[in-house]
């Protein structure tokens, strides 16, 4: 299957659909026809500039429905139990509020809707070096209610990330050298703006392999901190895998000790 096959295979062409931080390559287009929203924390016009800066071609950039800047997504769509299908490509990294994020999506998706995710694997990007995420670190900070990452997280991103060969993001078949994205001085500088600011710097506080994502998942729902259980997972392809998840799911099928020796698995073995 090609990756979009993948994204919207349980996706509803006919339902109504929201798309989080869709940037510059949305999933599901409003100019193919899908009945989508969209959320983003720029405005087109502030996207393209973004963009821009950054050498992306900005072609597919399409008009943002709903500008974020941290309230709930009930309140800043309108919308409560409204929509068939939420797309959420390379974000959920990023939240603060892991579980957080998650119920949030629940809140404005049908009981029987569907959130679409699309995660990269640490180990073929720039994350290759970080510690896997645990489940007392996704707990401990959806009980603090964080608005924006600790200074603690934000140190580690910056003075861990890395490029392989040059690029930030690779298949597994690539080889070369990896080489520190950031100095130092510049981590430990990124840090302590980040105490000094209180404010959002945008890193991954959150890394995965597929099957510590998934038995993430099972844990937080039979802990009742989530509805979603897996409908149904795409293993890695290229930097990335993929997982849709509703309240209709029927979870992992496979015991926890099951999990737990093919995440093992997974980090020996970096080029599977």
């Amino acid at each position: 299957m090609e990756r979009r096959e993948k994204i919207l295979k349980h996706i509803d062409r006919d339902g109504r659909g929201l798309e989080i931080g869709p940037g510059y390559c949305p999933a599901a287009p409003k100019k193919d026809g899908f009945q989508v929203e969209t959320i983003d924390y720029l405005d087109r016009e502030g996207l393209v500039e973004k963009f821009h800066r950054d050498g992306v071609n900005t072609d597919r950039v399409e008009e943002v429905d709903f500008v974020w800047k941290g309230e709930p997504y009930a309140e800043l769509t309108g919308k409560r139990k409204y929509y068939d299908w939420v797309i959420a490509s390379h974000v959920i990294e990023h939240t603060p509020d892991l579980i957080g994020f998650l119920n949030e999506c629940d809140s404005v998706l049908k009981d029987d809707g569907v959130l679409s995710l699309v995660i990269p694997d640490k180990r073929f990007c720039f994350d290759h070096f970080r510690p896997l995420t645990s489940l007392a670190e996704v707990i401990d900070s959806h009980l603090r209610k964080p608005a924006a990452h600790t200074p603690g997280k934000v140190l580690d991103f910056y003075l861990n990330t890395v490029e392989k060969a040059g690029i930030g993001a690779w298949n597994p078949e690539v080889e070369g050298e990896y080489e520190l994205c950031t100095s130092w001085d510049e981590a430990v500088g990124k840090m302590n703006a980040a105490m000094a600011e209180n404010g959002y710097q945008d890193v991954h506080a959150w890394c995965f392999v597929p099957h510590s994502f998934r038995l993430m998942l099972s844990d937080l729902y039979r802990l009742g901190m989530i509805l979603f259980r897996e409908i149904e997972f795409f293993p890695t392809e290229g930097c990335e895998f993929f997982l849709t998840i509703g309240r209709a799911g029927k979870g992992l099928g496979v015991s926890r000790l099951e999990m737990m020796k093919t995440v093992e698995f997974e980090l020996v073995n970096q080029t599977e």
